[in-house]
């Protein structure tokens, strides 16, 4: 019976395993928040928008997290968040208002607090190729500014409209901003050997041993 109950018990610990979910992996960084140089408006009229890679086909977008600059004490709530083929336009992926949760911060030289803030969010299956992500209409806790941290990485960005004049429609290139958006890419592939199916059908080739040395 003690043989049976184990065999029984550890059937159901493989079938929990393979029920656990898949964890979102870094999709594209365009590196770590510089928080000195610059920082670009998301509300009261402005937009910003940079590139990022998909490298595997059937890509599933689930988060992302930004560099910030708030001011001190407040926090970013929300903001229009759109994925399209173009800046500011061309083929639309995904546009939603998504919210954020705030991680860590640190003032600056200029009075700011520098702040990682982090969205997760059902987005689009996207394939192999270059899109542009756009944060406009941004709200914060306080109803002040909020900025998207410059630092110059490899995407390519765009800037449109002033805050301080609002509809106002020049567009310009800028450097690129700090940002790392997170996925899953549902492309098969042969398990790793920590691979969760990998690890589940060792249990069950030691369940079926188990079963052998009852009966």
């Amino acid at each position: 019976m003690k043989l049976r109950f184990a065999s029984l018990s550890l059937l159901g610990l493989c079938l929990t395993l393979s029920a656990v979910p898949v964890m979102a992996q870094t999709v594209y960084s365009n590196g770590p928040i510089n928080g000195n140089t610059d920082a670009w408006a998301i509300n009261f009229g402005s937009m910003v928008s940079d590139t990022f890679n998909v490298t595997d086909n059937n890509t599933t977008i689930t988060g992302a997290s930004f560099g910030m600059w708030l001011f001190p004490g407040d926090t970013l709530t929300s903001a229009q968040l759109s994925i399209t083929s173009r800046p500011f336009g061309g083929t639309s992926y995904f546009d939603e208002t998504v919210n954020f949760a705030q991680g860590s911060c640190i003032g600056n030289m200029y009075g700011y607090d520098i702040c990682t803030e982090n969205t997760s969010f059902s987005g689009p299956a996207l394939n192999i190729g270059t899109y542009w992500l756009t944060l406009q209409n941004a709200t914060t806790a306080e109803g002040e500014p909020v900025y998207w941290d410059e630092n110059s990485g490899p995407s390519q960005a765009f800037h449109c409209c002033d805050a301080m004049q609002p509809g106002t429609n020049a567009v310009g290139t800028l450097p690129s901003e700090s940002f790392t958006v997170l996925g899953n890419s549902t492309t098969t592939s042969t398990p790793e050997p920590n691979d969760p199916a990998l690890f589940l059908s060792g249990f069950v080739g030691l369940a079926a041993v188990l079963r052998r040395k009852l009966f």
